[in-house]
C-alpha cells in the first residue's frame, strides 16, 4: 500500500468514533453443572495414606480442616487448621491423639506444600524436636486457627484467628483476636513475623482475602449467638495487611474506625448470613460469594450468591451442592458427620469454573479416630455460563 494511502487511512480513523464499550451482563453467570472433583479428593486421600518418615511418621499429614490455598514460588501451599499427623493403620483408623493416650501427634495449624516433587507436610517444632503448630499459640489454653492467605513478594502471608477453650465439648471454644503471620521464601516452617491485627469489634478477620484494583479486601465474620455469622469488609491500600485498614460502614463509605464496620447485606438490604469461612472472588463483572447455608445448623449445603461489588449487596443465595458425606443418610451413615466452611481455590479453576473445597468432620471425636478418612477436605467444581 502506498505511503500516501496509509496516511489518509490513519487520518480517517482518527475521526471515527471509538468502538462502544461492551455492555456489562445484566444477570450473573448461570450454573450449568456441578460435579465432585474426585482427582483432588483422591490425591489428598492417597497422601494421607502414605507412611510418614521418622518415628511413627510423626510429621506426616493425615487429615486437617480449613483448607485454604495460596500459590507460591515453592509450589501450591495448602493451609490447614487442626491437623492429625502420624501414620494411618492398614484398616484406615489412627491411634488416638497423644493428649488422649494414643500416639498420634495433633497440631492446631500446619501446611502441605505441593509441587512437582509431590506433597510435603510442613509443621513447626517444639523444644524437643517434635511436631508442633507452625504458628504457636501464646499460652497452653490458646491457639491459632488458620484463615485465608495471599502471596507476599517471594513469600506469603496468612491471617490467623486466636481461640481459647471455654468448656469440655468439641465446640466449646471462643475467638480472642486476629494476627498476621508473614513467611519468607522456601519451606515455611516458622513465620518471620507475627503481627496483631484489628480485633476490637469482635470480628474474626481473614475469612477471605481478595486483591482487586491495587487494594486488598479483607472479609471478616462476626459470630451470632443465634447461629451463623454476619459478614464484614475492610480494605488496605496495596498488599501489606500491616498498613492502615478502612472499614465498610452502614452508609456505604469507609471509616478508619473498626467500631463503625457494618454487616454486608443480601437482597434488598436484607441481613446476610454466612458460614465462618467462605470466599468472595471476582469473575468478570461479578463477585461470587461461596458460603455454607447458615440458617440451618450443620447444613450440608454450599450456596452461591452474586454481587456487582466486593461490598455487596449480594443477590439471593442458591444451593449449588449438598455434601454427600453429611448426616445419617450420608455416605458414612452417621448422624454426627458434618460438612462445613466451603471456599474457592481460584488458581485451580479454569475460565468459567469454580473449584470449591469443604471440610468434613464428626461431632463425635472418636469417629475420626476409627475412620480417619472422614477428616480431610473434599472438592467439587461449578461450571458457569454467561
Amino acid at each position: 500500500m502506498p505511503p500516501a494511502v496509509v496516511v489518509c487511512l490513519a487520518a480517517v480513523c482518527a475521526f471515527l468514533p471509538p468502538a462502544p464499550p461492551r455492555p456489562e451482563p445484566a444477570s450473573p453467570p448461570r450454573v450449568l453443572g456441578v460435579h465432585p472433583d474426585r482427582k483432588l479428593d483422591e490425591a489428598f486421600a492417597r497422601y494421607a495414606g502414605r507412611p510418614g518418615s521418622g518415628p511413627a511418621g510423626a510429621g506426616h499429614w493425615t487429615g486437617g480442616d480449613s483448607t485454604y490455598s495460596v500459590p507460591t514460588p515453592a509450589g501450591e501451599l495448602w493451609i490447614f487448621s487442626d491437623t492429625f499427623l502420624g501414620t494411618l493403620r492398614p484398616d484406615g483408623s489412627r491411634s488416638p491423639a497423644e493428649a488422649d493416650g494414643g500416639t498420634t501427634p495433633f497440631v492446631n495449624n500446619s501446611f502441605v506444600l505441593w509441587n512437582r516433587h509431590g506433597p510435603r507436610t510442613v509443621t513447626g517444632r517444639d523444644r524437643a524436636g517434635r511436631p508442633a503448630s507452625v504458628v504457636a499459640g501464646p499460652g497452653r489454653d490458646e491457639w491459632y486457627w488458620a484463615r485465608a492467605g495471599v502471596p507476599d513478594g517471594k513469600g506469603f502471608s496468612v491471617v490467623y484467628a486466636r481461640y481459647a477453650r471455654t468448656g469440655p465439648g468439641p465446640l466449646d471454644v471462643a475467638w480472642r483476636g486476629n494476627a498476621l503471620a508473614r513467611f519468607g521464601p522456601g519451606l515455611p516452617g516458622r513465620p518471620r513475623s507475627l503481627t496483631p491485627l484489628p480485633s476490637s469489634a469482635g470480628i474474626a478477620w481473614g475469612a477471605w482475602l481478595e486483591r482487586q484494583g491495587g487494594r486488598t479486601y479483607v472479609y471478616g465474620t462476626e459470630r451470632l449467638a443465634s447461629g451463623g455469622n454476619r459478614l464484614h469488609l475492610a480494605r488496605v491500600e496495596g498488599s501489606d495487611l500491616r498498613r492502615p485498614w478502612r472499614y465498610r460502614t452502614s452508609g456505604g463509605g469507609w471509616s478508619a474506625r473498626e467500631a463503625r464496620s457494618a454487616p454486608l447485606c443480601g437482597p434488598g438490604g436484607a441481613a446476610l448470613l454466612t458460614s465462618d469461612e467462605l470466599s468472595v472472588v471476582r469473575h468478570g463483572h461479578w463477585y461470587a460469594l461461596v458460603t455454607q447455608r447458615a440458617d440451618v445448623p450443620f447444613s450440608a449445603e454450599t450456596r452461591l450468591a452474586w454481587s456487582r461489588s466486593p461490598a455487596g449487596p449480594f443477590g439471593a443465595a442458591r444451593t449449588v451442592y449438598t455434601a454427600p458425606e453429611s448426616g445419617a443418610a450420608g455416605t458414612y451413615r452417621n448422624g454426627n458427620v458434618i460438612a462445613y466452611n466451603p471456599h474457592e481455590h481460584v488458581e485451580l479453576g479454569r475460565r468459567g469454573e469454580l473449584v470449591v473445597s469443604y471440610n468434613v468432620n464428626s461431632l463425635e471425636p472418636g469417629d475420626v479416630v476409627r475412620w480417619a478418612g472422614i477428616y480431610r477436605p473434599r472438592f467439587f467444581r461449578v461450571v458457569l455460563g454467561g
